[in-house]
């Protein structure tokens, strides 16, 4: 599985955005600021995570997006799937007529293998990765 930008840049626009939790919206000039996103992109993402029921938006001069939940109760595996579809290796895995029953096998663990992962990974998971990193420096600290 590859991940696009619009996962990536989707999932730092809502670890930024729980940076803020609960303290009201951000307008996405500054997420697109501290995440390094370009803005145009990023409106785009934040429509179809709004659509996908992780953020709310709020119009006007006062407006911006939030967090519609808590980070720690939005799963990594829901938000790709939101942004980049199906967590399948191969597009066709769930055609009814795929032909090679071995890879199918394969493939299947290795789909399931990857929503295990990304299930047990929150928002709010990498949220305190980033502040560690940040604290840090990059460094790696025991």
């Amino acid at each position: 599985m590859r991940i696009s930008t619009k996962g990536d840049y989707g999932v730092r626009a809502l670890i930024e955005l729980s940076h803020h939790y609960g303290e009201g919206t951000m307008q996405s000039a500054e997420i697109a600021s501290r995440q390094r996103i370009p803005e145009p992109y990023l409106d785009q993402l934040l429509t179809t995570l709004r659509k996908a029921g992780f953020i709310r938006s709020v119009r006007g001069p006062q407006g911006g997006h939030a967090l519609v939940k808590s980070p720690d109760e939005i799963r990594l595996s829901d938000v790709i799937q939101s942004l980049e579809g199906s967590l399948s290796p191969v597009s066709h895995l769930h055609d009814e007529g795929y032909q090679c029953r071995a890879a199918h096998e394969v493939w299947h663990t290795v789909e399931e293998e990857t929503k295990r992962i990304l299930d047990g990974v929150t928002i709010a998971d990498l949220a305190a990765r980033e502040r560690e990193y940040n604290r840090t420096g990059g460094r790696y600290v025991i």
